[in-house]
């Protein structure tokens, strides 16, 4: 037994075997002969043994604590989600930033392109406003000239004509007017048509289609189709913008079916032009005091009589109620009478 503070005291080994057995399992070299063995130096290897172990402990523990400073927090108290095995933490902030991005930049394209119309308002407006101005001061004029023509005439023409000339409204079909009169205003109705239909088309630089039924009065039906379709669509074509059919009821009843043409309400050849239509009535005269519906009346009927009637010639003879029906309702958007005018000149129009 060996005593704290005594004197190292060897003892002998009582086996030999046994001995060599306990310096086996405490990893303790054989005592050469002739050498007492040292109790301390067994135990200061093993201190030596125990302080080289617990510094290699505390640099692989500080080395640990170092490793986890380094990497980037995400949250104070809690530990960065268990990543799959093809997904690394850098790919995680790309995603988020890549959402970051598009989140900013929806609005602001949305805004941007919201703004785009605006602009695009703007240049239209101004386009618009420069062609409603030239054609209001060219219908001023023309009031100023046809002094006894009804205020309705006007109010209604250039409401209806103007919400034509809006090139920012989409044109769904063209603008058809059936104006008429007695005999009496037979120059005023050919005058007034005219200019109004050059006011229309001054307004958009370009210029007017005329045709006289009283030309094609005496021709075969199909012919006088053929050339109508062919003046009308010529024209239109070239960016002429309203075409004048002057007596409209001396056409060939059959050759007016080429105007379901031009005047169809949803399948038009030409969708921003202008036709303007007139009708001379047997009649002397149209009363004042007839409403815009009862003058509408009188020319639908007027209309059916000129082109159903039995004794007409052979050429009319392609026509029917139901066909007829069909156009009236095309050409019959606003039917307008016109009055007789004094100072108009013998010859020409003003």
């Amino acid at each position: 037994c060996l005593l704290i503070g005594s004197p190292s005291i060897y003892f002998p080994p009582e086996n030999p075997t046994k001995e060599k057995a306990k310096a086996y399992d405490n990893n303790e070299p054989e005592t050469p002969a002739g050498h007492q063995p040292n109790l301390y130096t067994p135990l200061k290897e093993r201190k030596a043994d125990f302080l080289e172990k617990k510094q290699e402990h505390c640099s692989t523990v500080s080395a640990s604590r170092s490793r986890f400073r380094d990497q980037p927090s995400i949250g104070k108290h809690s530990l960065p989600p268990t990543k799959s095995d093809g997904e690394s933490p850098s790919g995680f902030h790309k995603s988020w930033t890549l959402l970051l991005v598009l989140l900013i930049c929806i609005p602001l394209l949305y805004v941007l392109w919201s703004g785009m119309p605006s602009l695009l308002d703007t240049t239209l407006s101004r386009r618009d406003t420069e062609i409603l101005q030239a054609f209001r001061a060219q219908m001023n004029k023309l009031k100023n000239t046809y002094q006894s023509q009804d205020p309705n005439l006007w109010k209604r023409t250039r409401k209806f004509l103007e919400k034509h000339l809006n090139a920012s409204h989409l044109h769904l079909e063209p603008a058809i007017l059936l104006f008429t009169a007695g005999q009496e205003a037979e120059k005023a109705l050919r005058c007034l048509s005219n200019e109004i239909a050059n006011a229309f088309a001054f307004s958009q630089n370009a210029t007017t289609i005329k045709i006289n039924g009283a030309d094609k009065a005496v021709l075969d039906s199909d012919i006088v189709k053929l050339e109508v379709d062919k003046e009308l669509s010529s024209g239109f074509s070239e960016g002429k913008k309203v075409a004048v059919v002057h007596r409209f009821e001396l056409l060939p009843a059959g050759s007016t079916l080429i105007f379901y043409k031009y005047c169809d309400h949803e399948n038009a050849a030409f969708k921003d032009v202008a036709l303007l239509l007139t009708v001379l009535l047997d009649e002397q005269s149209l009363r004042k005091s007839l409403t815009l519906q009862e003058v509408e009346e009188k020319v639908r009927d007027f209309l059916w009589a000129k082109f159903t009637s039995s004794d007409v010639p052979s050429s009319y003879n392609s026509m029917d109620t139901d066909k007829l029906s069909g156009l009236w309702s095309r050409i019959s958007h606003l039917v307008l009478p016109i009055w007789p005018e004094k100072g108009l000149p013998v010859e020409g129009c003003t």
